[in-house]
């Protein structure tokens, strides 16, 4: 059960797609691999209503729900395609509890790569409808996302297909890095500076560490002169490393594990398998955890659908529930980014509860 055994890959700093363009976002593989597809340069919205109502003029949410599958893991994927049609690789595999699944699905079909997923039978209908749609194998497990984790690790190992797994495939991180490389940008064509705060929802800790590591980026190109403080926001019922944070674990072990049970199920892991990884990051540049119920999770998503009319999957409202949880500490002058990574649409029966409906 590996927690923290992914590699971290380190660049000059010269992006390979578009190295000398103004703004370039660096990324390791040649323009020419990337798949038709328009990834990435997502809208960074300035919530008027929230921001009144919150007293927070310096918040904004960074708007992932709009990517091609609807979900922030097609910045994973599209690198990982990429590497696939550069080295000539035909078949990529991967384990999700459902948005890396559909995300890998997508970009796949406009790559022309044969993708094959493993998926909890659990996972939201919709999830599994994209996967099918955009015409990936689906193989559905009787059991948690930590089970098709090991089930996909178990068929790339006997096959030798080019395995997309979070927390397995160091491309996944520099694929996510990328919205942090977007935010300082976006902020600073708005007349803002850099983040002080980002909230970000965290399962297996993938995103969190992605996003951390463009701030590193950043950092080393001197393009911010600090980090901002790094916030990981997850779910009660799947708190690994806001447990492990607390309790000062060790980078080599001090995690409790429980059976996951949120109804965030984009971050619902049993085991985080980038939980060593994401907890160096987060005592490192002094990030931070807060843990939400669902019904706060629920709340949060309601919010920022009736007040900025961005609608987002439970996992993304984890993130700005945490922002709830956590402002009375926040300075209102400074700048908050809450990432909403996941369309609500991904989950209507979540939503549905939301509002009281009976769907």
């Amino acid at each position: 059960m590996p927690l923290g055994g992914i590699l971290e890959c380190v660049f000059d700093g010269i992006a390979a797609r578009g190295a000398r363009e103004p703004g370039a976002i660096p990324l390791p593989i040649e323009a020419e691999y990337f798949p038709p597809i328009p990834v990435g340069d997502t809208p960074l919205w300035a919530p008027t209503r929230l921001r009144a109502e919150l007293g927070f003029p310096g918040l904004w949410l960074k708007d992932d729900t709009c990517e091609p599958s609807g979900s922030y893991k097609d910045r994973a994927s599209y690198l990982v395609a990429a590497f696939a049609r550069k080295h000539g690789i035909s078949e990529v595999a991967l384990a999700s509890t459902g948005n890396a699944a559909s995300s890998m699905a997508c970009v796949g079909a406009a790559a022309g790569l044969k993708v094959t997923v493993f998926l909890p039978k659990s996972a939201p209908v919709a999830k599994r409808i994209q996967v099918l749609q955009y015409g990936a194998e689906l193989r559905e497990i009787d059991g948690s996302y930590d089970l098709a984790f090991d089930a996909c690790l178990d068929y790339t190992g006997r096959t030798g297909v080019l395995s997309r797994n979070t927390a397995y495939n160091p491309l996944t991180i520099e694929g996510k890095k990328t919205a942090s490389f977007e935010l300082a940008r976006d902020l600073m064509r708005a007349g803002s500076r850099p983040p002080d705060h980002v909230f970000v929802p965290a399962g297996d800790g993938v995103i969190l560490v992605g996003v951390m590591k463009g701030f590193e980026d950043l950092l080393r190109l001197g393009e911010i002169e600090r980090m901002p403080r790094v916030w990981a926001a997850q779910a009660e019922g799947s708190s690994a490393i806001a447990r492990a944070f607390k309790t000062k674990a060790s980078e080599t072990g001090g995690f409790e594990f429980r059976p996951s049970s949120t109804i965030a199920d984009s971050i619902a892991v049993d085991a985080p398998r980038n939980g060593i990884f994401a907890l160096s990051k987060l005592k490192k540049h002094e990030g931070a955890c807060v843990v939400v119920t669902d019904d706060e999770i629920l709340e949060a998503q309601r919010l920022v659908s009736s007040r900025a009319g961005l609608f987002a999957e439970p996992s993304s409202a984890c993130a700005f529930a945490g922002f709830m949880k956590a402002r009375a500490s926040i300075r209102k002058g400074e700048v908050v980014v809450v990432m909403l990574t996941g369309s609500g649409l991904k989950d209507i029966k979540s939503a549905a509860v939301a509002v009281g409906s009976k769907y």
